[in-house]
């Protein structure tokens, strides 16, 4: 098989993925999921590991700005190793365990402990496996992903939180907004993804992106995207927080991408800006971007989205997707088959 194939056809293949999950969710009943955990009775905990810890924060952060409550998120390891770091005692907790296979093996030791206290959690998944018969409630989405590294499997989770959160908001037109982007992004990715192919034949040093509010996690899984798929040191940063120090790296052959957020605008895109004059390539990203941007920036990804700016979420993800999968290519490496990589992580109990 041609290196690359199977991921570049899954992250192609997105918006159509994206349209099964929404037609799923429009048919639960998604008050049984919670049950008698009402949101604002609890806080909710989202859990995962790699990929999916990132997920969890973008659903804590999207759970928290719709509903007000209050959310955070946590890899699956600190609850087993630091469980009273993480769970006060008496605390009341409504955990949501994210995996992708369901056999993710700290997931389901963090499945075991909750059971272990009669502590009732929400599993989300694409394949089930274990973690689905551990709990009852399990929103299980209608994504098939044969590939290592996890693209659409990511955006449909998250999607599907995000959709569960505005039910629970009452906010119909969130939901909507979520609806629009299938179409959108496949309009978008015939103008873009060859950019990005392009932009991907270079070499670069060192690699940062940049993030703020609930962007911040997309912008963690970008780079964890560029590092897994190319073999390459992908750092992520608060972009203003990237002036304290660690601008010390920018130079003509480091990448400093910017996810660039409508409400920070002004302030974010200044830190890119300045980095594009210290000698940086810059990769912009945004739903509008300003003159000033697009012609200072070696490439701009202007998404045009007229959804809610909470709702685009996964439109930001995409580019740095396939940015990680080209510059794997690049080097002559197969994104199908990452180095030191298995599509499912075990790890045993005891060591």
């Amino acid at each position: 098989m041609e290196n690359g194939k199977k991921t570049l056809r899954e992250i192609y293949g997105q918006p159509q993925v994206w349209r099964e999950c929404l037609k799923t969710l429009d048919t639960l009943d998604l008050g049984v999921l919670v049950g008698d955990k009402a949101p604002q009775t609890c806080e909710w905990l989202f859990v995962g590991c790699g990929t999916s810890y990132y997920l969890a924060q973008a659903a804590a952060a999207s759970l928290m700005s719709l509903l007000g409550v209050r959310a955070r998120a946590v890899p699956a390891s600190e609850i087993l190793l630091f469980p009273r770091l993480v769970i006060p005692k008496d605390s009341a907790i409504f955990p949501v365990l994210i995996s992708r296979s369901g056999h993710t093996s700290e997931v389901l030791q963090v499945a075991e402990f909750f059971n272990r206290y009669d502590v009732a959690f929400l599993a989300v998944t694409c394949d089930g496996r274990e973690l689905q018969t551990m709990t009852p409630r399990t929103l299980k989405l209608p994504v098939e992903e044969e590939s290592t590294v996890m693209t659409s499997s990511f955006t449909s989770m998250l999607m599907g939180l995000q959709y569960l959160s505005a039910y629970f908001a009452k906010q119909k037109e969130f939901i909507e907004g979520l609806k629009s982007l299938p179409e959108a992004v496949e309009k978008l990715l015939p103008i873009y993804a060859p950019q990005v192919e392009a932009f991907a034949q270079q070499t670069f040093e060192d690699v940062a992106f940049l993030a703020q509010g609930a962007l911040y996690p997309i912008a963690s899984e970008t780079a964890l995207k560029v590092m897994e798929s190319s073999s390459s040191y992908a750092q992520f940063f608060h972009a203003l927080e990237f002036r304290h120090g660690p601008k010390s790296i920018v130079a003509e052959k480091v990448l400093v991408g910017g996810l660039i957020s409508e409400s920070g605008y002004a302030q974010e895109s200044a830190v890119l800006l300045e980095m594009k004059g210290l000698g940086g390539t810059t990769l912009a990203i945004a739903n509008e971007i300003s003159p000033a941007v697009r012609e200072s920036a070696d490439l701009a990804i202007e998404l045009g989205l007229a959804a809610p700016e909470l709702a685009r979420l996964v439109a930001y993800l995409v580019w740095g997707q396939l940015l990680g999968s080209h510059l794997g290519l690049s080097k002559g490496l197969n994104p199908d088959e990452p180095r030191n990589l298995s599509r499912v992580v075990t790890i045993a109990g005891q060591g």
